[in-house]
């Protein structure tokens, strides 16, 4: 199928008649619904970081070496703030619940922004893998354990002045003492809380026990920055059950494995127009 409506249709139909559905979101679907972090939105929130230090990016102000933690901590709650804890841009997620709340659903994403949940999303049936900008950890880490923040980032939010924030809202582990920072997995201190291994465990039993049946891989916005995560396991379940298809849509990037193109839909495209059509 390469006409645009035919692939509408026959993704209809699926959805339709799928007895369950494995979601799988990448960054792109955050994307769709408003979360960019170059241009127009990266100067409406950071002109004044973009002037002192010269990125011009939200993803590279994460990783700048500021000179102090009142400086590093400024730049990170603003950050978090609007990508966590402000409405979400556009009702990008709530079409995609909209489109399968009826059906036997579970949900497997890198997103960290936490609009699933927000969206309405039954929180039972979420994984996310790569943690959550609402959660500190100890840095260090000297245990799993995670904490909500988005009382201290709000008060970090409000009381910041000229991109520092006062001394005494920087995080410290209750446990040890040393900096608190992000749950966001970017190498081997991501703390794993029990709440991660019991949505992990949620997640393998549903894939377990839809192994045959009309199952389908829906793919929304994933990259090949990360393609072990979802987008080859995704095919492999589709390749191993012959009742299944694989769904791709993402802007720009999408693609399947030859093996299972017969029963794949790849959609090149705004994930949120696709959305909307669908519905």
């Amino acid at each position: 199928m390469n006409n645009y409506s035919d692939k509408i249709k026959e993704l209809k139909k699926k959805t339709a008649e799928a007895d369950a559905i494995v979601i799988g979101a990448g960054a792109g679907l955050s994307t769709a619904a408003g979360y960019t972090y170059t241009g127009e939105r990266f100067d409406k929130y950071f002109s004044d970081f973009k002037e002192k230090y010269g990125f011009d990016n939200m993803y590279y102000g994460g990783f700048y070496p500021y000179e102090s933690p009142e400086e590093f901590w400024a730049f990170w709650a603003r950050y978090i703030y609007i990508n966590r804890y402000m409405p979400i841009p556009k009702g990008t997620y709530s079409k995609l619940l909209e489109l399968i709340k009826n059906k036997d659903y579970f949900v497997l994403t890198t997103n960290v922004d936490h609009c699933f949940q927000r969206a309405g999303f039954d929180k039972e049936r979420l994984f996310y893998t790569q943690g959550d900008y609402g959660l500190f950890q100890c840095s260090v880490p000297c245990h799993q354990k995670t904490y909500d923040n988005e009382e201290i980032i709000k008060q970090m939010y409000e009381r910041e002045k000229d991109m520092k924030i006062p001394t005494e809202l920087i995080p410290k582990c209750p446990v040890c003492g040393e900096p608190m920072t992000t749950n966001l997995r970017s190498d081997n201190k991501f703390a794993e809380d029990e709440g991660w291994h019991e949505a992990h465990r949620r997640y393998a039993a549903f894939i377990e026990t839809h192994k045959t049946g009309k199952v389908l891989y829906l793919e929304l916005g994933v990259g090949f920055n990360t393609p072990v995560i979802i987008k080859y396991p995704f095919w492999q379940y589709t390749n191993d059950n012959p009742n299944a298809t694989y769904v791709c849509i993402n802007k720009g990037e999408t693609g399947t494995a030859k093996e299972i193109a017969d029963r794949s839909i790849c959609i090149d495209g705004d994930i949120d127009k696709v959305l909307q059509d669908l519905l």
